[in-house]
């Protein structure tokens, strides 16, 4: 089973929107397990307390390294499970390591507040530290529940198709193609044409072309990234509907 704990001075935010719609279920369903641990319970004086002032001086608190590593050790996580920080400065989270970690054995994660952390627990415990964006939550809580959701989706069992995780963005380097449904007329607006002939070499050609065009038009990091490894020098191909 593929576990997932959280180390936060907030753990009645878990499971939060872990605990409805495809997670919530395999939750139920023991696909995947979770446990909220709170850091206060590792505090060693009678006031709970899981802070200072930063060394140096300067605005706010920091997380306490004594305090930090008793809630580590005191969770007794195989060694095999990485230990993550979610911090503004680590590296961006992408569909390739969340790939990693969601067929892996699960994972710890320890939820920052105030300044941030103690930089030795982050050295002494060897804490990956891993970010959602730039830009930054009041905690890590938020961007705990959005890694996690991104790996449980791709636990085994947990997706009624194995091949729903495998055609999107980011899956193969390129933002997803537009998608569409019923009805065919939406306000003027039709389905391509090509989506509707059954013709499968022409759909999956046009999907690839809109793919690399709007991966290109939003994102030309990754386009850059993609044309790199193929070794390509030419844009796109424009797009068509027909």
């Amino acid at each position: 089973m593929w576990r997932a704990t959280v180390l936060t001075l907030f753990p009645e935010m878990f499971p939060g929107p872990l605990g409805v719609s495809l997670a919530g279920k395999a939750l139920a369903s023991n696909l995947w397990s979770l446990e909220a641990r709170d850091i206060r319970a590792s505090a060693t004086d009678k006031h709970r307390s899981v802070d200072d002032t930063p060394a140096g001086g300067g605005p706010g608190m920091v997380l306490r390294a004594d305090v930090l590593a008793k809630a580590i050790d005191e969770a007794a996580i195989s060694s095999d499970r990485p230990r993550l920080l979610m911090s503004p400065r680590g590296a961006p989270l992408t569909q390739a390591r969340v790939n990693t970690l969601a067929h892996g054995p699960g994972l710890l994660i320890v939820c920052g507040r105030f300044e941030g952390i103690d930089q030795r627990i982050i050295d002494a415990r060897q804490l990956e530290e891993i970010s959602v964006g730039d830009y930054i939550l009041s905690g890590g809580e938020i961007a705990a529940m959005a890694l996690i959701d991104a790996c449980v989706r791709l636990v085994p069992g947990v997706m009624g198709k194995a091949e729903s995780g495998t055609d999107e963005s980011f899956s193969a380097g390129l933002l997803e193609y537009p998608q569409y449904t019923r009805p065919q007329d939406f306000e003027g607006r039709a389905i391509p044409d090509v989506l509707v002939s059954g013709d499968h070499a022409r759909i999956e050609a046009w999907r690839r072309a809109e793919a690399e065009a709007l991966t290109k038009a939003r994102r030309p990091d990754l386009w850059s990234q993609k044309t790199a490894q193929n070794g390509l020098s030419k844009p796109p191909k424009g797009t068509t509907d027909g």
